[in-house]
């Protein structure tokens, strides 16, 4: 033991983001919000601790402790301001900060004074969106409008995705819709926000939007649905992908140049000032981008491989990773949370690990090689994604490998080439290259469609609980961490962490009851499995009936079915418990003192809160889910990001 645990020293540090990682999420997780101050305290000891050369198991739980006080803290220092309830045609006045430009409305962000809209003090930035009939204004504008707005909708489950939160650490107050505004004064035209604009207008090509300038929904969602089935969907998020194909291009095209130029090259190596202009040219597309955080994630990353080169240091090691994580980390800790950021680095630690500690055997054949070592990357990569698609998306692509090998590499070699080249003849009028990136981009399409209509090309996946999620990363790290002497002690557990994952995720019993917190929407399942809704629309829960069934391990974008009630009740007899839910005034006016009395009746969720003691422990309060065994478990909406201050 002695010699395995020596055989790790030069591993320790990879472990580093893990852990803090693990100390935020179990922050980000809790049910209640922590004293700030005892947070406060954890952080300076945590920290303290983690800098003196102490015994390496009291640091790693200081780093666990740092990760967890560093999230509360933080979270405590955004202070994004919050409306109290939904605002209904308001006026304001703001700054265009930024337009997300989709097929069927433009998404404006706006910055306005938090007092406007009955927020905390400073400022505040809103997201209303304008359907195509109202022409959008130019960034940097300031603009009188008429807008409607809504909180942040919490979590609608326990463990389900909390768009509160991830508005709250984006810096977003409130969401809503544009009726009409007024343009007050022009914003600055020589910023790069302005460029944006004007680019966006010259090309008017949802390529050019979603691949150059970083609009995430320019694609239309039908053929969205393709590309996500096809495996390939990450290409209209600018990251990873797109910055390297950007880095590979720059380096050439002025390594051919300083080449050219003798009076460098007998001095420094050409690689050199390439190196350094092809850096330059991606911080310009960074922010030509919008900034979005899986394109700046990718930067760092392309900004140390690109010093490592410089340096003469080993690009692509693990460490550089673990060091770009931590940057990140502390960037915003909220980071580790979104998927973009754990699919990323699921899919760079596992390349990094199968062609550095793996080292597979190459065929000698250059083709042979070059089909080789696609295939491998794209099963490895998918391999260390599937847990984070599933976790997230409740599906998981089947025929992704295929849609991979076949349709990546025309997006590499054709359509991303000829957009780029198309931003800039764009400008002086030719826009032949987007067309024909058009025309590139139909055909795929018609690929696409081909492999999203074979039988089970996206699989519907069960729910995986936090636990049993964490117990499968574990997994993981083990395998591509520990080093392993004689006995392959990485594999063993890594299979052992992996089936406590999934017998965890297979064992967990599915709930038979939900309901949001206000008690607007519940749903039922019925006696074919599948859930049945007290209504078929809710404009203020527009997500939750997709997130409902997707954790029923129903497939969403379906039809919803609503349960018709008997005499204003919805009743809802199991083998262990009888509930009734009511929705209207009459028929509980009506009924209470009956469904108090009854024997046979041991929940009681009401629409409007019923203050009636002799039956406080029928009675059901906030949002919930009921397991067959009767256990409720409630969705908890008492943290920072969910209450106005």
């Amino acid at each position: 033991m002695q010699e395995l645990w020596q055989n790790q020293s030069t591993n320790l540090f990879l472990w580093v983001p893990f852990l803090m990682t693990f100390g935020a999420g179990l922050y980000f997780n809790l049910p209640f919000e922590p004293k700030f101050i005892l947070c406060t305290i954890l952080f300076i000891i945590s920290a303290a601790l983690i800098l003196f050369k102490i015994n390496y198991l009291v640091r790693a739980i200081s780093l666990l402790v740092f990760g967890f006080s560093y999230a509360a803290v933080f979270t405590n220092f955004i202070n994004t301001p919050q409306i109290p309830h939904t605002l209904n045609n308001i006026n304001i006045t703001g700054i265009v900060k930024n337009i997300d430009y989709t097929t069927d409305k433009s998404r404006i962000y706006i910055k306005t004074s938090a007092e406007n809209i009955q927020a905390d003090k400073g400022n505040a930035i809103i997201r209303v969106s304008a359907n195509n009939t109202i022409t959008p204004p130019h960034i940097g504008d300031t603009i009188s409008a008429t807008v409607s707005l809504f909180r942040p909708s919490p979590a609608d489950a326990p463990e389900a995705f909390d768009y509160a939160r991830w508005a709250y650490f984006n810096h977003l107050t409130a969401t809503g819709y544009l009726t009409d505004y007024e343009t007050i004064s022009e914003g600055d035209t020589s910023n790069i926000s302005a460029l944006r604009n004007y680019l966006h207008k010259k090309s008017n090509s949802f390529l050019v939007d979603t691949l150059v300038l970083g609009y995430k929904n320019a694609v239309p969602k039908s053929d969205g649905d393709v590309w996500t089935a096809t495996g390939v969907g990450h290409v209209w998020s600018i990251s990873g992908f797109h910055i390297t194909l950007v880095s590979g291009w720059l380096f050439a095209i002025f390594y051919l140049i300083f080449r050219a130029i003798p009076i460098i090259t007998k001095r420094i190596p050409a690689r050199i000032p390439a190196l350094i202009c092809a850096w330059g040219g991606l911080l310009f597309y960074l922010f030509l981008s919008g900034v979005d955080i899986a394109t700046v994630r990718a930067f760092i990353m392309a900004t140390l491989v690109f010093a490592a080169f410089i340096f003469g240091r080993n690009a692509i090691s693990m460490r550089n990773v673990c060091v770009a994580f931590c940057i990140i980390f502390f960037m915003n800790p909220h980071f580790v949370m979104q998927p973009g950021f754990q699919l990323s680095f699921a899919a760079i630690f596992g390349l990094i690990w199968l062609w550095n500690e793996v080292k597979p055997k190459m065929p000698n054949n250059k083709i042979l090689k070059v089909i080789y070592t696609a295939t491998l990357t794209s099963i490895v990569a998918t391999i260390f994604t599937a847990p984070f698609v599933i976790a997230h998306f409740y599906s998981l692509p089947i025929y992704g490998l295929i849609g991979n090998l076949i349709l990546l590499p025309i997006f590499s070699v054709a359509i991303m080439p000829l957009v780029m080249v198309g931003v800039f003849t764009s400008i002086f009028g030719w826009t032949g290259p987007i067309i024909l990136a058009e025309k590139v981009y139909d055909f795929l399409l018609i690929a696409g469609n081909k492999i999203f209509e074979l039988p089970y090309a996206t699989i519907t996946m069960p729910h995986i609980p936090n636990i049993a999620f964490s117990l499968i990363i574990i997994g993981f790290i083990c395998m591509i961490f520990i080093r392993p002497l004689r006995i392959k002690i990485n594999y063993i557990l890594c299979s052992i962490f992996i089936c406590c994952g999934i017998l965890i995720t297979i064992s967990l019993p599915k709930p038979v009851f939900y309901a949001t917190s206000d008690h607007e929407l519940v749903a039922f399942v019925g006696s074919n499995g599948n859930l049945e809704f007290s209504k078929s629309r809710a404009s203020n829960h527009y997500f939750t009936f997709d997130t409902w069934k997707q954790i029923n391990n129903e497939p969403a974008g379906t039809k919803n079915i609503r349960r018709k009630p008997v005499d204003g009740l919805w009743r809802y007899n199991t083998t262990n418990f009888n509930l009734v839910y009511i929705q209207k005034f009459v028929p509980l006016q009506k009924t209470i003192v009956e469904l108090c009395r009854n024997e046979n009746v041991d929940y009681i969720v009401s629409y409007f809160n019923i203050n009636a003691p002799k039956c406080k422990n029928k009675i059901l309060r906030g949002g919930m889910i009921i397991y067959p065994s009767g256990k409720i478990t409630h969705v908890h909406h008492n943290r920072l990001w969910h209450n106005p201050r």
